[in-house]
């Protein structure tokens, strides 16, 4: 029997081995000095927009510029016909030296009449209408003046310039068109807006607004009323922002249909890459700079409500820690809370960890150590 029992062992494999712990990759968090952020869009807007509107009336003649170019302040724009300006310059001209003319005879007569006053040849009360004479006259002159000046400004007006330099739209009106002038419904003719710099506006939510005014009261962080606070700008479709700019407004009151305080930076765009109109995400500045520890958001994991990291201790176990997280700095996630800078988090293979459980842990270096 006993050598039946042997026969019969022989027969069953051998007992398996027990398999390894899982392999995990470990790496201690990254410490450095950040910044926080908060984020917004906002629109841009030009600091400067004129509409540019027909100051006298008249027939258009010529469009001295191309649709959407760049223009200088002074540049030829419009042409507008001069002819019935230039002669109501002349007829003005001519009833100013009419009024000359009476306003000198006028003087001569008050002259003869002040030298025979002396004599008694002439009553005071000539001299005193010969004095009346000049004084209507010499008005009679400076309205005559007036109105040469007048004409002369509805001629130069017959050019319409450019008030300022920046981008012109389309124009509005062709050759051959009648528009109005200043005395009635100015027509518009076209537009013109600077593009460098340039305005970028957002709402700030009353939350934000709170947290930055505490800050500011403990002298942990300027306020962008006093001081040009940096801000950071990425245009549609950038991951990572493109434009630096400065803070230049705060409105004086909350919008009270929406919590939102209206703010304002200004932008550099000496490539006029921008437009008004544009959407952009601002980035502005939250908090001074502090010491933080980061980790990539793959070692971050969610436990029902709570934000998790999986730490591997001296024994090579896993325990699981409750972390408080912060914005995202040059790809890494800011551990607020939770977290020591001696501690191996997992990085990769947390799909594999289980708290009490060991683990074989490989370390990796951990990324962007910056001071």
């Amino acid at each position: 029997m006993l050598l039946a029992f042997a026969l019969s062992g022989c027969g069953q494999p051998p007992p398996q081995a027990a398999a390894p712990p899982p392999a995990v990759t470990v790496a201690q968090p990254t410490k450095r000095t950040v910044t926080d952020w908060d984020e917004f869009t906002g629109r841009f807007e030009a600091m400067e927009e004129v509409q540019v509107r027909a100051r006298v009336g008249g027939f258009v003649n010529s469009v001295e510029f191309r649709d959407g170019a760049i223009v200088r302040a002074g540049d030829l724009l419009y042409t507008i016909d001069a002819r019935p300006f230039e002669a109501a310059a002349l007829q003005a001209d001519g009833q100013l030296s009419d009024a000359r003319a009476r306003a000198e005879l006028a003087k001569r007569e008050l002259d003869r009449a002040l030298t025979l006053v002396v004599t008694s040849a002439v009553s005071e009360s000539i001299v005193d209408q010969r004095r009346q004479t000049l004084q209507a006259a010499h008005a009679a002159e400076m309205q005559a003046e007036g109105a040469l000046k007048a004409a002369r400004l509805n001629i130069e007006f017959t050019h319409v310039l450019a008030p300022m330099a920046g981008r012109v739209s389309r124009h509005l009106v062709s050759p051959g068109n009648l528009v109005q002038g200043a005395e009635g419904n100015a027509t518009l003719l076209t537009s013109i807006v600077t593009l460098d710099p340039i305005y970028i506006y957002f709402d700030v939510d009353e939350a934000t607004y709170l947290k930055n005014n505490r800050l500011w009261f403990e002298g942990r962080r300027p306020s962008s009323r006093d001081t040009p606070n940096p801000v950071q700008v990425a245009l549609t479709g950038e991951a990572k922002p493109s434009k630096e700019g400065k803070m230049d407004f705060l409105d004086n009151r909350l919008d009270v249909s929406t919590g939102t305080l209206r703010s304002r930076a200004i932008i550099p765009n000496k490539d006029f890459s921008i437009l008004p109109g544009q959407f952009g995400r601002v980035r502005l500045i939250g908090s001074s700079p502090y010491e933080a520890l980061l980790l990539p958001d793959t070692a971050i994991a969610t436990d029902q409500s709570r934000k998790i990291v999986f730490v591997v201790k001296d024994d090579d176990t896993v325990e699981a820690k409750a972390v408080t997280l912060g914005p995202l700095d040059e790809g890494l996630r800011v551990i607020r809370e939770g977290l020591k800078a001696e501690d191996r988090v997992i990085v990769d293979g947390i799909q594999r960890a289980r708290v009490g459980a060991k683990v074989t842990p490989h370390t990796a270096a951990p990324a962007g150590n910056k001071s």
